[in-house]
């Protein structure tokens, strides 16, 4: 089968039947139940994961003109979430030559200085990677700041303190959308730890349309049948006519800013997802190990690498020049890495845009073996020693 970043990477056989048979029972509270345990909060369950992120920044009701910390290299999304919850987002760039891909406490204390409207501070673990979050802690609680974790690349991540992400800060968004580490093709959650902010600027939310839960529910059938059809030639037309007719949910839809009620059978398999995610990470860096082991090292960040063992492993970055050739390369072998959702969000951060612009991600899901990492290796490796 065609090995893709992020088109059903996450699913099998196994789990089409699971989206395909499961059911519409009451599962909402068992989801809330599971989370407000595991994080120690108030659980509002959403959609989408940026609509967790609107929310939980409109839930602060901080004062006109207030900004919000956020990462220079990330997804467009957090960005468009800051703005559509009335906040101005402020980009802390990276540090190109040896970057975990998150900002440092160090950028965010020289940010502070020169910013006094700064009132939030949104990290986001990076595919994973743990930020330096004992020093961030501090400079938020010395300052007064709302320190908010955003879980779309880190559900599991551990911190260097043993703690895991999403159990320090005062507001937790998580996202269970399309190639997460909990993947239900889409969903999200808030989650309130600071008891003092538990008023919540909106509490009325709309259902989804049943049209839209229909293309969720049959989008790991056809996005299975794609991947499998790939190799006889046909999976390409199936795709494109499935985009052409707009069968097949998107997770970047402009229309999906409002807030929506997560369905039940989303809960459902949210809380399936959860059961497997120890051995999900466990497979993801073995997968990442096998590409630090045999990938060239002048292609790998140091700092990265040393955190597998803490991180989700959600993706596995490499840097390189003429990323396009490389794409080329792979996807005559049928590996398919092209998804590039991080250019040019912060151009005032040259770090972050020099980054985006050699950045590749590898995959690490669960349809990766262990053959398909060296295989992947081999190749690459060929093409550096080309170059």
């Amino acid at each position: 089968m065609a090995t893709f970043n992020s088109l059903g990477s996450n699913y099998n056989l196994q789990y089409v039947f699971k989206s395909l048979l499961s059911d519409s029972n009451k599962q909402n509270q068992k989801l809330k139940n599971f989370l407000q345990e595991k994080y120690g909060g108030k659980v509002t369950l959403v959609y989408k994961g940026r609509e967790a992120l609107i929310l939980g920044l409109k839930s602060l009701n901080l004062p006109k003109e207030s900004a919000v910390v956020i990462n220079g290299f990330t997804c467009y999304a957090v960005y468009k979430a800051v703005h559509e919850a009335g906040l101005i987002p402020v980009c802390l760039d990276l540090n190109a030559e040896n970057s975990d891909l998150n900002f440092s406490s160090e950028t965010l204390e020289k940010a502070l200085l020169e910013n006094k409207n700064i009132k939030a501070v949104v990290v986001q673990n990076t595919f994973g990677c743990p930020c330096d979050i004992e020093k961030i802690t501090q400079i938020c609680s010395a300052k007064n700041l709302i320190l908010i974790e955003d879980l779309a690349h880190c559900i599991g991540t551990k911190y260097p303190n043993g703690k895991e992400a999403g159990t320090v800060g005062d507001l937790v968004a998580l996202s269970f959308s399309q190639d997460k580490v909990v993947d239900v093709v889409s969903g999200g959650a808030l989650v309130i730890r600071n008891k003092k902010l538990n008023n919540l600027a909106i509490q009325q939310f709309s259902n989804i349309s049943n049209y839209q839960q229909l293309k969720d529910k049959f989008y790991p059938l056809l996005t299975y049948k794609i991947r499998f059809l790939y190799n006889v030639g046909i999976g390409k037309i199936f795709h494109y006519i499935l985009k052409a007719f707009n069968l097949l949910s998107k997770p970047m839809t402009s229309g999906l800013y409002k807030f929506y009620s997560l369905p039940n059978w989303h809960c459902n398999l949210a809380i399936n997802e959860f059961k497997n995610l120890s051995k999900q990470l466990i497979h993801r860096k073995e997968i990442a190990k096998i590409y630090a082991k045999n990938l060239n090292k002048k292609i790998l960040q140091n700092r990265i690498i040393n955190n597998i063992n803490l991180s989700t492993n959600l993706r596995f970055p490499i840097f390189v020049e003429n990323r396009g050739d490389l794409i080329k390369i792979l996807g005559k072998h049928k590996i398919y890495v092209s998804d590039i959702w991080y250019a040019d969000v912060a151009p005032e951060c040259p770090d972050a845009v020099a980054i985006s612009k050699t950045i590749l991600n590898l995959p690490t899901h669960i349809n990766v073996t262990r053959n398909d990492a060296l295989r992947i290796t081999n190749l690459i490796n060929l093409w550096v020693k080309s170059q």
